[in-house]
């Protein structure tokens, strides 16, 4: 029944006399379709069962269509699906608006405000079977779910295929990686909804142990701009014992459809209920900033069981790691053999004389984390086995609790807890998470006993079990186990090549960072598309944060004498603006140390800028062109900005009006200089300091690729005295 007929059912129903019929109308028209609105009232969500009791929803911004009717459903394995041949029975709304506090994050305290339906529906062809859809309506979108309560003849249930649709109103401009099972580490593509098909052979790169999916689909978040000016943001939330979901795409029609990880013998899911489904999200607005500053992903999620969080901290830290990357100047190998066991003596290897990790290297950075003021170092390739690790499939690849022969565990926790220093541990997996799962126990033991409260996994590589994948349901259970019993030990996470966040951060906040997308390694690989980083924030962020690893001071990596020719694509003032735009409660400064140490004017931004927020402000933003962004620095009265831009130069508008009325502060201006370009002179900039007040308006030039980045902070008289006011 459309909306028309539905309206025409009420006037019919309104023109009978008797109370009884009327009764009778009105509920046939209640239960037939459904709608609520956003407590703002610029967002509508109507529901309905379209003929053959099939569930459809849309959603209008503004009375302008974002989603179209859509319809809603499961595919199941060896049962009938729950796709159509449903009755409403039941239909229920209410309203929530209350504030939280997050262990960590971009706000102090996030308000959570939604007006909620849900709708029970059953199925009267098989025994009244029946589920609930739960919609969630937010100022900045809609979050829903499907749920599936006990009963008697729904106990155990496989999937063979989620089918939500999200039929699009407009052929969008699109911000896309192609669907892949194993890896998220693409390129993004800007294209129309309609190029997909023509681009999608040249969007698929070659990467490891990737699985691109048969049918044309892009990953999640999927972020879109309509040609009426309406930004439209499709991911999830809360992906616990779930598939994680992509998106089908019909480039004819518009239309994209649900589509998820299937297992080694190719089911979806295997379900129990009392159970449900991850929440599917559409953050929609007419401003871009409103994009950024939406907080409704974290909302959908459950709030922490964590009874003490208090061992949660913020994190800024160096490591042992980009020499790795940097044309082989070091090596997570100690031997050069490339067959070695767990149990063979690697006291004998022929060592390579290039191992990254040693004693004496760790001690270096632990000295320079200190007299720098980081809190901890991160040190790869410590461990036996890196030898063979990667692309061998090999289960029994590392045991997380021995060292190389010139890595003395003891005596690095030592000097580094005489330094005030913590050590970050190093989990990489290679893909093999029976072995990491037989092992877990025990390595976070190693860690607690040697003073390691952190820990960076990896899964680089095909996934063990062989035939799973990493956004299935067996791995998605995996990573959430590892944050779980890493919780036990008050141990945090730090996830690599792992599913894209779906704000699980908010219910387990050990897990302070995933990378999950294509991060500053792969400058050394190819390198990033100066757009790259303006994309980031509306996509593979909006799940949560990332471990990026910026703070690159030396680009051109012929630097080195290797014989590279690589570049890290940025200006090095935009690699100071990355610690605001791209929020993470984990900050690296990933560049050797040296290289700072060159700069130390430059250094002194990365050493005082803020990991954990109470405020932010998205200033300006437009997907694959600018970011702008200030945040205040949690219980301080100091602020950060950052601003980005892509390839081309522009001149970034910053306003302080967020700055305490009626005061004066001091804004040291870190700039591209106006000769500065990222291919010709990306180490050309300048550093000023200016006063501001809550008045001040500043239009700051951004060179090509480049970036600006701004401390404020309070100062006495005199530190005021002679600066030039802005």
């Amino acid at each position: 029944m459309n909306f028309q007929s539905q309206k025409s059912l009420l006037q019919i129903c309104l023109s009978k006399k008797t109370a009884f019929l009327f009764f009778i109308c009105l509920s046939t028209f209640w239960l037939r379709a459904q709608e609520i609105t956003s407590p703002d009232k610029n967002l509508s969500l109507k529901f309905e069962l379209k003929e053959g009791g099939i569930p459809s929803y849309q959603l209008l911004y503004k009375q302008k269509a974002v989603i179209k009717p859509s319809s809603l459903g499961l595919e199941l394995q060896n049962l009938p699906s729950f796709l159509d041949g449903f009755t409403i029975t039941n239909t229920a709304q209410s309203s929530v608006d209350e504030n939280w506090n997050p262990v960590l994050g971009e706000e102090k305290t996030i308000r959570n405000h939604y007006n909620e339906l849900v709708v029970t529906l059953a199925q009267a062809k098989n025994n009244n079977r029946f589920i609930r859809l739960r919609f969630r309506l937010f100022n900045d979108g809609l979050g829903f779910r499907y749920e599936f309560p006990k009963q008697n003849d729904l106990n155990y249930f496989v999937i063979k295929e989620e089918r939500t649709q999200f039929n699009l109103a407009g052929n969008h401009k699109i911000f896309w990686i192609p669907g892949d099972y194993d890896t998220n580490e693409y390129a993004y593509t800007t294209s129309k909804i309609s190029e997909i098909p023509s681009l999608i052979k040249k969007a698929t790169i070659e990467i490891n142990a990737q699985q691109p999916i048969k049918e044309l689909s892009v990953q999640t978040p999927s972020m879109m701009k309509s040609d009426d000016g309406l930004y439209i943001n499709i991911h999830e939330a809360g992906l616990i014992n779930y598939p994680a979901m992509y998106l089908e795409v019909d480039a004819k029609t518009n239309k994209m459809v649900s589509h998820l990880a299937p297992d080694a013998v190719g089911n979806k899911g295997y379900m129990q209920t009392d159970t449900q489904t991850p929440w599917r999200t559409i953050v929609v607005s007419d401003k871009a900033t409103d994009i950024l500053a939406s907080k409704l992903i974290l909302n959908l999620n459950d709030p922490t069981s964590y009874k003490d969080v208090s061992w949660i901290k913020p994190v800024k830290y160096i490591g042992i790691w980009w020499e790795y990357f940097v044309a082989g100047r070091s090596t997570w190998a100690f031997g050069k053999e490339n067959n070695v066991k767990m149990t063979d003596d690697f006291t004998k290897l022929t060592p390579n004389g290039k191992h990254g990790a040693t004693t004496e290297r760790a001690k270096e950075y632990i000295d320079f984390a200190s007299k720098n003021g980081f809190d901890a170092i991160l040190i790869e390739g410590w461990n036996i086995g890196w030898e063979d690790w990667i692309g061998n499939w090999k289960e029994d690849v590392f045991d997380y609790v021995t060292s190389y022969p010139d890595f003395d565990v003891k005596a690095v926790h030592a000097y580094a807890a005489s330094k005030g220093v913590k050590i970050i541990m190093h989990h990489e997996t290679s893909g093999s998470a029976t072995n990491y799962e037989r092992r877990l126990d025990r390595a976070f033991q190693f860690m607690n006993d040697n003073g390691y409260d952190a820990v960076k996994t990896g899964y680089v590589g095909q996934i063990i079990p062989r035939g799973e994948h990493h956004d299935g349901q067996w791995m998605v259970n995996h990573y959430i186990n590892v944050a779980k019993r890493a919780a036990d030990y008050k141990i945090m996470v730090n996830s690599h090549e792992a599913v894209r966040p779906t704000g699980l951060h908010r219910t387990f906040p050990n897990w302070i960072a995933q990378e999950s997308a294509r991060g500053t390694e792969f400058e050394s690989m190819g390198g990033l598309a100066p757009d790259h980083t303006t994309i980031l924030p509306f996509t593979r962020l909006m799940g949560g944060p990332m471990d990026y690893t910026p703070g690159i001071f030396q680009t051109d990596l012929s630097y080195y004498g290797t014989g590279s020719s690589q570049r890290v694509n940025t200006t090095l003032v935009k690699q100071l603006a990355y610690y605001v735009t791209m929020y993470s409660p984990l900050q690296m400064a990933a560049d050797i140390p040296g290289n700072y140490e060159r700069f130390p004017d430059a250094f002194q931004f990365i050493k005082d800028v803020a990991v954990d927020w109470d405020n932010s402000y998205i200033l300006e933003a437009e997907p694959g062109d600018y970011i702008t962004i200030a945040r205040k620095a949690k219980g301080k009265n100091e602020w950060f900005i950052g601003g980005i831009t892509d390839e081309n130069a522009r001149t970034a508008n910053i306003s302080f009006d967020y700055l305490p009325a009626g005061k004066n502060f001091i804004a040291t201006i870190y700039a591209d200089a106006k000769d500065a370009d990222w291919k010709q002179n990306p180490q050309r900039y300048t550093v000023t300091k200016v006063v501001v007040n809550s008045k001040s308006k500043l239009k700051q030039y951004l060179a090509p690729d480049g970036g600006t980045a701004i401390s404020i902070k309070e100062g006495t008289a005199s530190d005021l005295k002679g600066l030039k006011k802005l």
